[in-house]
């Protein structure tokens, strides 16, 4: 078996949290919301273009150390637009010559934000 490429993350959110999450990702974030499948509606939770599903959890806990890593063209105009938006931020230096850093998402999940 060959693995081709992985075609999307699903991090969980709280009952409820719909309205948060499209702040979040698809303001702050920019990223472009994409309808999820009729049969799949009913269960709540949103997809976004680039692979970030986002699925409804009733006991949801946070990923404080799982993570997906979304790979930008502009670390620092990002970090400008979430610290704006009064979101943490976080640089990481722990890999010379890569800028990245992280923050969190209105549940608690932890992203991490990379220059391509």
């Amino acid at each position: 078996m060959k693995i081709l490429r992985i075609d999307h993350v699903q991090l969980a959110i709280p009952p409820g949290g719909e309205a948060a999450a499209r702040r979040f990702y698809g303001e702050v974030l920019g990223l472009v919301e994409v309808p999820k499948p009729e049969a799949m509606r009913a269960r709540g939770g949103m997809w976004f273009q680039g692979g970030i599903h986002l699925g409804i959890e009733p006991d949801m806990r946070p990923s404080v150390k799982v993570h997906p890593a979304l790979v930008v063209d502009d670390v620092e105009s990002v970090r400008a637009r979430l610290v704006a938006a009064g979101c943490e931020w976080r640089d990481a230096d722990d890999l010379p010559g890569v800028r990245r850093g992280h923050t969190k998402d209105p549940f608690g999940n932890r992203l991490e934000i990379t220059e391509e």
